[in-house]
């Protein structure tokens, strides 16, 4: 477990935005409890912000829900969980954005959602799906606190440009940022 400093407290609010299956928020507030020994809140269902929508990508822009979910959220941290296929500035997606040392992420389960790891495990597609969310949750609270991305493709805070590498890292911190917490 990573603790950011001893005998600390911290909650992290997740911000369901549209429509999230309750499967997704019991796995996000077990791998943050599992990751960082924070307390977590779940906040109601809010709905997807206005303006936020960009016709011409036919997707969602990632600070706006940034924006609300800072604005709304009742942690220390807080980050929303979407449905909604995201972006931000060039990238053609993102599976989740923060700002470093910021109170607000987001995750975007949409693009998490494929029938395979490709042969990484023999895990079923769920069991897939599942530890996609663990993740990417656990890696923007991380840049939340201050971790930037690691060289070291197995940690949790490695960069993550396709589905591929979000499969090989693992949930948890490699050792040189487990010490970024001491």
């Amino acid at each position: 477990m990573i603790h950011p400093h001893k005998n600390s407290f911290m909650l992290v609010d997740i911000v369901p935005v549209g429509e999230v299956p309750p499967q997704v928020k019991r796995e996000a507030s077990s791998a943050l409890r599992n990751v960082y020994d924070y307390e977590v809140t779940v906040h109601d269902e809010q709905r997807v912000p206005e303006g936020a929508y960009d016709r011409s990508r036919d997707q969602y822009r990632a600070e706006q829900f940034i924006e609300l979910v800072s604005r709304v959220g009742g942690g220390e941290k807080n980050i929303g969980v979407t449905a909604q296929d995201l972006y931000y500035r060039r990238r053609n997606y993102v599976f989740g954005l923060a700002y470093l040392n910021g109170d607000g992420s987001v995750i975007s389960t949409n693009r998490l959602q494929t029938p395979t790891d490709g042969g990484i495990s023999a895990k079923s597609a769920a069991d897939v799906f599942t530890d996609r969310v663990r993740k990417e949750i656990v890696h923007e609270i991380g840049h939340t606190l201050g971790l930037e991305h690691c060289d070291d493709n197995r940690c949790v805070m490695s960069f993550s440009p396709t589905v591929r590498e979000v499969d090989r890292k693992e949930e948890t911190f490699c050792g040189s940022c487990s010490r970024e917490f001491r």
